[in-house]
């Protein structure tokens, strides 16, 4: 189990952020030779953009909804997160060929979609949890008296 911080924190960010939600959904659950690779595609690309401390990828976290996974990400540019999309060395080509392949081969069995956010402002608080989020992704730091309320927080994001 992760180690929760019982304090009062909030994540530290200087320069761009991006935040980049990318999921699947799987229309037809009995299909598992359609979904199954695009499913499995992912941890590769995340595997390979972890490793790579100068991809621009800050960090990610997996969600589960009712249709299929999320996976939301946290890059430090939006250039750089463009950049591994279309570079073709990358694990991220093949598996948007082959996904492309198998949806000709079977339409609507399984959904792709992402939506891309540059962020010009993020406030955060964490209570009692382990580090997650922006706080996971940037720098978790204690919220202090002049960080206390949510404006406070906002208000800072926007001198910094």
């Amino acid at each position: 189990m992760a180690r929760t911080d019982g304090g009062r924190t909030t994540h530290r960010h200087e320069g761009e952020l991006v935040v980049f939600l990318i999921g699947m959904t799987i229309n037809r659950w009995w299909r598992i030779d359609q979904w199954l690779p695009t499913f499995l595609a992912m941890p590769r690309m995340l595997r390979e953009l972890a490793t790579d401390k100068e991809s621009g990828m800050l960090g990610f976290r997996l969600t589960l909804e009712a249709g299929g996974p999320t996976v939301i990400q946290y890059w430090d540019s939006v250039d750089k997160l463009y950049a591994y999309a279309s570079d073709r060395a990358a694990q991220h080509r093949p598996a948007w060929t082959a996904f492309n392949q198998r949806a000709r081969q079977a339409p609507g069995v399984v959904g792709v979609w992402h939506e891309t956010y540059l962020v010009d402002r993020a406030e955060s608080v964490y209570v009692g949890t382990p580090e997650l989020g922006l706080a996971k992704a940037t720098e978790r730091v204690p919220v202090t008296t002049r960080s206390n309320a949510a404006r406070q927080r906002m208000d800072a994001a926007g001198t910094r």
